[in-house]
């Protein structure tokens, strides 16, 4: 990703705008040209203004942009983590939740058989936490009532911390996702702005090549436009983070 102009381009314009500079002094000659030199002098410095100051904004627009993006990709990473260690506590609450389905079956089957022994049997391998809702729903009526939940994974006293723990996470690696997208969106906007500079770096550059004053002016004019806009943008862009 750009991260701003190089000094060394800079440092390049304004040497080639010395020169130009010189150059015309040496063609100018003396007397009535004296005013002439004189423009032309003044063109040379408001470009040489325009090149000094893209320089400073280009900088900090660079600086802004990397910040903004490193910014983004730890954010980026930290959802990632996040949905990981999520996914990693869905899976063990999946495994849990089969593991009491197949222990009620088994007791259900010895119920069914009135096999009282493979019940004690089934229900000494429940966890706790299904026992306590395998209790609560015996309260209920399940073999009598058909408005009792469908079986002890539906009682309220049927508790899985894994899947909340999972959902909380779930939730922390959204947030963290539309941090780290924001600040993405924060990057480009100053990688924008960056190329609006080199926009106005090219204008003042070739502007010296012109020896008609109208479309130099011209091309410094929109340069300064140009640049005008890119400060205003500046200054509206979220500051990096620090």
């Amino acid at each position: 990703m750009p991260e701003g102009l190089s000094p060394s381009e800079v440092g390049k314009e304004l040497a080639e705008h010395r020169h130009k500079a010189e150059e015309e002094e040496k063609e100018q000659g003396e007397g009535s040209a004296t005013e002439v030199k004189g423009r032309e002098r003044w063109l040379t410095i408001t470009e040489a203004i325009l090149l000094a100051v893209v320089a400073v904004l280009a900088a900090w627009s660079g600086f802004a942009s990397a910040k903004w993006s490193t910014h983004s990709s730890l954010e980026l990473a930290k959802a990632s983590a996040a949905r990981t260690v999520a996914n990693r506590y869905a899976y063990q609450a999946a495994d849990l939740k089969n593991f009491d389905s197949l222990t009620f079956n088994a007791w259900f089957t010895a119920y069914v058989a009135h096999n009282k022994p493979a019940m004690r049997v089934a229900e000494g391998r429940f966890r706790p936490v299904f026992l306590a809702a395998f209790q609560a729903g015996l309260t209920t009526g399940p073999f009598t009532n058909p408005a009792a939940p469908k079986g002890p994974t539906y009682m309220p006293q049927y508790k899985q911390p894994e899947l909340d723990l999972s959902n909380a996470l779930d939730k922390k690696a959204d947030s963290y996702y539309a941090l780290g997208e924001e600040a993405g969106a924060n990057a480009d906007s100053y990688v924008r702005t960056t190329v609006y500079l080199a926009t106005v770096l090219f204008l003042v550059g070739i502007s010296g090549h012109f020896k008609v004053r109208a479309a130099r002016m011209g091309l410094i004019s929109l340069g300064g436009v140009i640049l005008v806009f890119s400060s205003i943008s500046l200054i509206l862009a979220p500051k990096p983070p620090v």
